[in-house]
C-alpha cells in the first residue's frame, strides 16, 4: 500500500487552495489517443475538485470510449473514491451490454479528490500513477497493479527493476472487464509547497523518475505539463501521454 503521510499538525488554517493543469497528446505512434484527463483544462479552486487520468485498452476506438465512460461516470458521481471508480466500471460494463462488439474494452483510473482542509482522496486502478513532489524529492504514492508491480510489493524485485520488467504492462486490474473491481483507496494530507502528478503509462515508459523530478520542480503547472509530454515525445513518443500537475497554495 502507498505510505503513510504525516499530518503537517496545523489547526484552523484557511481553506486550501489548488492551481492545476492538465494536457493530453497521442504520442509519436499511435494514431489515436485512447487516454481521457478530467478536468480538460486549468483551472484554481479550494476544492472540493476531482481530477482523474484514464488509460484505455481494448484496440481501435475501444479503448478511447472506456476511458471517456469511466472517466465521465467518476466525475460525475457525488460520492467517495472508490464509488467514483466503481462508477467508472459499472459504466463499460453497461456498454460493453449494449454494444457486445466492445467486449474487451477496459482502462485504469487514478483519482484524486481534492478537499478544502488540504486532504487528497485517491483511487487508483491499474499502471497509471500518482507521484508527491514535496522537499525536492518525487515519490510515487500509487502501486502498480501488473505483474511486475507486484512482484516489486512482494520484495522479488526492486523497484528500480519494475521499469525494465518484461511483465510491467500485464495488468493485474482494469475497469471494464469484470462486474466489480478492486480499488485501491487512501488519504493524503498535503502541505503548502506541495506539488501532485497523475499520469499515464505513455509517461513513465519513456521519462525516469530521476527526470521527471527535474522537470516538475520549476515552472507553472501549465509549463510542466507540456515540457512532461514533450520530454516523452522527444524520448519516443510510443504511447498516448496524459498529464495532471497539481499545485498546493496557501
Amino acid at each position: 500500500m502507498p505510505p503513510t503521510w504525516t499530518e503537517p499538525g496545523e489547526t484552523g488554517r484557511d481553506a486550501v487552495r489548488y492551481l492545476w493543469a492538465t494536457a493530453s497528446h497521442q504520442g509519436m505512434v499511435r494514431q489515436n489517443n485512447e487516454d481521457t484527463v478530467f478536468p480538460q483544462r486549468s483551472g484554481e479552486s479550494s476544492g472540493p475538485t476531482v481530477l482523474i487520468v484514464a488509460d484505455g485498452m481494448g484496440g481501435h476506438v475501444a479503448g478511447e470510449v472506456a476511458s471517456r465512460l469511466a472517466v465521465n461516470a467518476a466525475a460525475s458521481t457525488e460520492v467517495d473514491p472508490i464509488d467514483r471508480v466503481a462508477a467508472g466500471n459499472r459504466a463499460i460494463r453497461e456498454e460493453v451490454a449494449r454494444e457486445p462488439s466492445l467486449e474487451g474494452m477496459g482502462t485504469t483510473m487514478t483519482l484524486m479528490s481534492l478537499q478544502a482542509d488540504g486532504t487528497a482522496h485517491f483511487g487508483h486502478v491499474g499502471d497509471s500513477r500518482a507521484y508527491l513532489y514535496r522537499g525536492a524529492e518525487l515519490t510515487q504514492i500509487t502501486e502498480d497493479h501488473t505483474v511486475a508491480g507486484e512482484l516489486a510489493s512482494l520484495g522479488q524485485i526492486t523497484k528500480r527493476e519494475v521499469d525494465s520488467h518484461p511483465q510491467r504492462h500485464m495488468l493485474t486490474r482494469t475497469l471494464g472487464l469484470t462486474r466489480f473491481v478492486d480499488v485501491d483507496e487512501f488519504d493524503l494530507k498535503l502541505e503548502s509547497g506541495d506539488r501532485l502528478l497523475l499520469c499515464s503509462d505513455g509517461l513513465t515508459e519513456m521519462v525516469d523518475d530521476e527526470r521527471i523530478a527535474k522537470i516538475i520542480s520549476e515552472g507553472t503547472p501549465d509549463d510542466v505539463t507540456w515540457a512532461l509530454i514533450e520530454a516523452a515525445n522527444t524520448a519516443g513518443g510510443v504511447d498516448n501521454i496524459s498529464v495532471v500537475v497539481v499545485d498546493v497554495i496557501e
